[in-house]
């Protein structure tokens, strides 16, 4: 048999795809990737054969955890929960910055991977006593098979679905994901196009609109956005972000501004200075943005929540530990607001 037609271990006929004359084009995401035969994706993990395109990442993660859920971040999820977390190699974008590129940047042939199918890994999920899976780490949107499958038994079995990704995916597969994902923590990482395009090798207005369509479609959203000095601490473009957010009817939705840290190939840079972060926060704030976090400087109190309407604290976080909810039934106790999120 040609050893072009055997099926690799972690592969499977992918979804959404096209045969033009040039090649398989790739439908999940923006890049669109159009394939001659043995070529692989933009994102490392497709590849074309005999005339078909396939996913490599399907059962095969390279990283398997169990998380507090205000990991993902998200802080009005379920909060204290424990999420099975997940990924396969592969990414869509290139960012500059990214923390996890051994495992984002390379395909499943070059990590060292688990075997687990989507039923395994609900299973799993369920021994461990975890509320929700989290597909995570990497980028998800790129084994999108694999996370569609497990989000769709998980729902079944009454496990919660949550999705850490750049949000950069084509409306079609969006739309299947938005019936079996609970809760998504999008990365909004510049407001800026061109920046964005240098940063990432992506665009920024399908972000936008995977945002605005999870909106519609009642997935809870939480943003992060990650300032990187030179690249990503505008003020100008913070707030045309925070505007944007609050026009577009993200008010109630938590805003992460997070902390940078040298990684990947902006290792010269420094961290994110405080002032800036609190700056950034303070533009969110008077934008009318009413739940706005500072992430990765531990100690200063910048995940708690404070109830938008009386301004009491209602949440006191530790690191990823909670010393104190008083939330009760989605309800400030103090002045019975309704406090956006899944309690």
């Amino acid at each position: 048999m040609d050893d072009q037609n055997i099926q690799r271990p972690g592969e499977r006929e992918a979804s959404h795809y096209i045969v033009t004359p040039r090649g398989v084009k790739c439908l999940i995401c923006p890049n669109e990737c159009t394939l001659k035969e043995g070529e692989l994706s933009d994102c490392h993990n497709r590849i074309a054969r005999d005339g078909k395109l396939y996913t490599m990442a399907y059962g095969n993660p390279c990283a398997v955890h169990i998380d507090p859920v205000e990991k993902k971040p998200l802080l009005h999820f379920y909060p204290a929960s424990l999420s099975f977390s997940l990924a396969t190699a592969g990414c869509n974008f290139a960012c500059l910055n990214c923390q996890n590129w051994e495992i984002s940047q390379v395909s499943p042939t070059e990590t060292r991977n688990y075997m687990a199918s989507p039923e395994n890994v609900v299973n799993q999920a369920i021994n461990e006593n975890c509320k929700s899976i989290a597909y995570t780490y990497s980028e998800p949107i790129t084994f999108f098979e694999y996370m569609r499958d497990t989000a769709t038994a998980a729902k079944a079995r009454g496990v919660k679905n949550i999705m850490v990704s750049n949000g950069y995916i084509n409306e079609e597969p969006l739309l299947e994901l938005c019936r079996v994902i609970d809760a998504a923590n999008i990365d909004l990482k510049t407001f800026d196009p061109e920046t964005h395009l240098k940063l990432t090798a992506g665009n920024l207005k399908p972000i936008l609109e995977t945002l605005k369509t999870f909106r519609d479609k009642g997935v809870w959203v939480e943003i992060t956005n990650l300032i990187i000095p030179g690249w990503t601490d505008n003020f100008d473009h913070i707030t045309r972000m925070c505007d944007w957010l609050a026009k577009e009817g993200f008010s109630g939705n938590p805003l992460h501004f997070s902390r940078f840290h040298p990684q990947h190939k902006l290792t010269r840079l420094p961290p994110t200075p405080l002032q800036t972060l609190t700056k950034a926060k303070e533009i969110a704030i008077k934008a009318g943005l009413n739940y706005v976090y500072i992430g990765n400087i531990p100690g200063i109190g910048g995940e708690d929540t404070y109830c938008h309407a009386c301004k009491v604290l209602l949440v006191k976080r530790n690191g990823f530990e909670i010393e104190q909810n008083l939330i009760v039934n989605g309800r400030c106790p103090k002045c019975q607001a309704t406090i956006p999120g899944r309690w």
